[in-house]
């Protein structure tokens, strides 16, 4: 059922942000040099690796760490990097995840394949069997100002609790935290 909702939504999603995405595409390689897109080793479903695309919102060159961990995160950001990253625009291209099978709508945030800590705690904790997703529990619970251990124990709620009117309910909030740009901090 919830691989059906999430075709079901990607197919009303892709009508809308087709244009809104080759537009933001353009604007990419427009403003700064290298591709639109950035391919990021990501941790999946039982902790397999598969590569996600997001806008390029760095520089090319910029370290495959979090953001969190950069001496300087907005020394690398492109002319318009902050303004896709505050605005989640930079999250468009994972709907081509969610059509493969790699990610849903809803689930953890999927990991950086160097962040072991996060990794090693969401395993410990049975999370890695949740198919990843473009949002979550954690990411509507604080998103970038949480700590890990408290996105794993947001995140081992949304495994104990999961369903779709949960679903619905983290999709809705999603959409107003975006507009309103809560939690980000770049």
């Amino acid at each position: 059922m919830k691989r059906l909702f999430d075709l079901v939504l990607l197919a009303l999603a892709g009508c809308v942000l087709l244009i809104p995405v080759l537009v933001v595409a353009a604007l990419v390689r427009l403003t700064s040099k290298g591709p639109a897109l950035y391919w990021s080793d990501r941790v999946g479903r039982n902790n397999l690796i598969f590569k996600m695309p997001k806008f390029r919102s760095m520089r090319v060159g910029t370290p495959a760490v979090a953001t969190h961990l950069l001496a300087d995160p907005a020394s690398y950001l492109t002319p318009i990097g902050s303004f896709l990253r505050k605005s989640s625009i930079d999250e468009l291209p994972q709907l081509w995840s969610i059509l493969k099978g790699d990610m849903s709508f809803v689930g953890p945030r999927p990991a950086l394949f160097n962040q072991q800590d996060l990794i090693d705690l969401r395993t410990s904790e049975g999370v890695h069997k949740l198919v990843p997703g473009l949002t979550g529990w954690a990411q509507v619970n604080g998103r970038d100002e949480l700590p890990i251990s408290d996105k794993v124990r947001l995140d081992v709620v949304y495994l104990q609790q999961q369903s779709m009117r949960l679903d619905i309910w983290i999709l809705w909030l999603t959409f107003v935290k975006v507009l309103r740009r809560d939690g980000v901090s770049h």
